[in-house]
């Protein structure tokens, strides 16, 4: 029988994915409280034996403003509407260095063991947005691996890309910057085009995580185009804990639960992400919902041998055995 496995990726960002949405002012405590969590959903998944990737944004891997500006790329993206760059936010914003940079945190997620540090672009990079060329993206990608490689010596191997945005270019632009493999999207119709989102998408991504409205989650993994990395959709993100309804949760959890429970029995892939601070509106209700996740997955491990994977682990997997 093939082998199942549950695949976690985390878009590990702070502000830095936000910047262009929301402001910092006023939200602080929203990121020190996400600064909380990540020890202790780091623990949750060492007492779990659970492999996970981090897909961080490499600005958040610098120590101040002097280390981020000699790390930074001189070619910039030229997005003709300036709000999406994080090079002209950041440059005229200057707040809380709390927010924006945490390498100690990085080096509790290398400390931990099962997890591996994925990139999620230097500066939130959004591949489809007007303006950019790929040189730009190149030059992103590069400091990315370079700011990895100087201060924690890791060669990352993987991929996500902010706000799901990608195309072939972007990808094959990945593969030749050394990235092996990249989470991707849904084949449902209403994870197309995220640049292009509206009411309509996103209120069948939400029902989807409660009904079963689009196209199965598990998978097989496949070998790589020529040219290419190795590309693992998202099979499920799991949605941020409702305070006030809380017949929503449960109807989340079971979704998980049943879709996992289906790869399992099937032999194949289920991949789950999030973002860390989603966690961190209600922190002990989120990491006891993540925990319910982690004892469903235990009993599936035991009953039909289920693995723990990390983007990672799954490109360099022999591909004759799938």
């Amino acid at each position: 029988m093939r082998q199942a496995g549950l695949i976690i990726s985390l878009d590990f960002e702070l502000h830095w994915g936000r910047f262009d949405k929301v402001p910092l002012k006023g939200n602080e405590a929203y990121y020190y409280r996400t600064r909380e969590v990540i020890p202790r959903l780091l623990a949750l998944f060492e007492q779990y034996q659970i492999k996970a990737t981090w897909a961080t944004v490499g600005m958040l891997m610098a120590r101040d403003v002097e280390e981020w500006e000699q790390f930074s790329p001189s070619l910039t993206p030229g997005f003709y509407q300036e709000a999406f760059s994080a090079y002209r936010w950041f440059r005229t914003s200057r707040l809380d260095p709390n927010c924006l940079f945490a390498p100690d945190l990085i080096q509790e997620i290398i400390r931990t063991p099962g997890q591996e540090l994925g990139s999620h672009t230097f500066s939130h990079y959004y591949t489809r947005v007007p303006g950019q060329h790929t040189d730009e993206f190149r030059a992103d990608l590069q400091a990315a691996r370079h700011i990895a490689a100087e201060k924690f010596g890791l060669d990352l191997q993987s991929l996500v890309f902010p706000r799901n945005q990608y195309h072939p270019d972007a990808l094959k632009i990945a593969r030749e910057t050394g990235f092996r493999v990249v989470r991707t999207n849904p084949e449902d119709w209403f994870w197309e085009r995220p640049e292009v989102d509206g009411w309509v998408k996103k209120g069948f991504r939400a029902s989807d995580s409660l009904l079963p409205l689009g196209k199965k989650t598990s998978f097989l993994p496949e070998a790589p185009a020529a040219g290419f990395p190795t590309l693992l959709p998202a099979s499920r993100f799991f949605r941020p804990y409702q305070d006030r309804i809380s017949w929503l949760n449960r109807m989340k959890l079971r979704r998980i639960n049943e879709e996992m429970l289906s790869a399992a029995r099937k032999g194949e892939m289920y991949h789950l992400w999030w973002h860390p601070h989603n966690l961190a509106q209600h922190p002990d209700q989120s990491l006891e919902e993540v925990k319910i996740v982690l004892e469903h997955f235990s009993t599936y491990r035991e009953r039909y041998s289920m693995e723990s994977h990390s983007m990672g682990s799954l490109a360099h997997i022999d591909r004759s055995e799938v």
